[in-house]
């Protein structure tokens, strides 16, 4: 069975850099479409960027237009986040996920049929 196998969160400072891995061992990450999403307590899940399955087609959530870029290898069955800048709002835990599709949609989140266990992310402000 598939899984997600998420790393790199953290706690940094304000304005540090981080970068998030997802891992997909034993499966095709080039057959999979994969979208980032983070909750922070009391508020809803957050779509943060996405990436199609060859990744040709990006997308990021305004918040993080500018600071934050996505990219999979498809050799290495692994998506990453790169997150720069960060900010105390940004502060939350962060979750990969994966729908077997060409595209994804950062708005509909219950069609990903894969997700990680989330990594923690705090930016001390």
């Amino acid at each position: 069975q598939l899984q997600l196998v998420e790393s790199g969160g953290g706690l940094v400072q304000l304005g540090g850099s981080l970068k998030l891995s997802c891992a997909v061992p034993g499966g095709t990450l080039g057959d999979w479409a994969i979208g980032w999403f983070r909750r922070a307590p009391g508020k809803e899940r957050e779509g943060v960027s996405s990436i199609s399955s060859d990744g040709g087609v990006i997308e990021y959530a305004d918040p993080v237009k500018g600071r934050c870029t996505i990219a999979k290898d498809n050799a290495k069955n692994t998506a990453y986040l790169q997150m720069n800048s960060l900010k105390p709002e940004d502060t939350a835990v962060y979750y990969c996920a994966a729908d077997y599709s060409r595209n994804c949609d950062l708005r509909s989140w219950r069609t990903f049929a894969l997700w990680s266990q989330g990594t923690h992310v705090t930016v001390s402000s």
